[in-house]
């Protein structure tokens, strides 16, 4: 394949969510509309997060192109019309208070969005597993009229999912912030 014209690359090799996404959101702010920006990732989840957040802000997700363990992702920056502010998905729990739901026996359901890897290390005990990168096809999993609290490592991810969800008619989900990177309440493991 030829190479694609960029005006500007990241590279955001080995970092972690939200890491890619905050380099994006800074290269981007410095390029003319119409412009393409090339971010390069090794961080699975990256491509859905690139995808997610450029919807969310206007510009143009154009695709992912994968080169071994190498993720290269093409954004097309939106003129000044067509940008707007990613916005942020309400309400918000944070860890206590989604733990204090956890104690009182409610019957909610905690959605963990992070990669598969991720959860496996190490996820709150129940919790289901649909990456975010899964979780439109997956969507019939889960139950409308159950309360739904979103989590990811730090917020970033599961800001996206849970506003995915309220799109498709969720109408009580809950995203929870800081996410695994800061819990303290009991956690399971699914590694061998």
């Amino acid at each position: 394949m030829e190479a694609l014209k960029t005006n500007f690359t990241v590279d955001a090799k080995g970092l972690a969510c939200p890491m890619p996404i905050v380099r994006t959101k800074k290269a981007i702010n410095d390029l003319n509309p119409g412009e393409v920006l090339e971010v390069l990732a090794t961080d699975k989840g990256s491509k859905a997060d690139i995808q997610a957040w450029s919807k969310s802000s206007g510009h143009q997700y154009l695709g992912t192109i994968e080169e071994g363990d190498v993720l290269k992702h093409y954004i097309r920056k939106a003129s000044a019309n067509e940008e707007r502010e990613a916005t942020k998905f309400e309400p918000v729990a944070s860890n206590d208070e989604l733990q204090k739901e956890l104690d009182s026996d409610s019957d909610i359901v905690v959605i963990d969005v992070r990669e598969p890897a991720e959860f496996a290390f190490g996820h709150i005990p129940n919790a289901v597993s649909i990456p975010f990168g899964e979780l439109e096809e997956r969507i019939g999993e889960l139950n409308k009229d159950k309360k739904i609290y979103v989590v990811c490592r730090t917020g970033s991810r599961s800001d996206m999912a849970s506003q995915t969800l309220a799109e498709k008619g969720f109408s009580n989900v809950i995203n929870v912030v800081p996410g695994m990177s800061q819990w303290n309440g009991p956690t399971e493991a699914k590694v061998n």
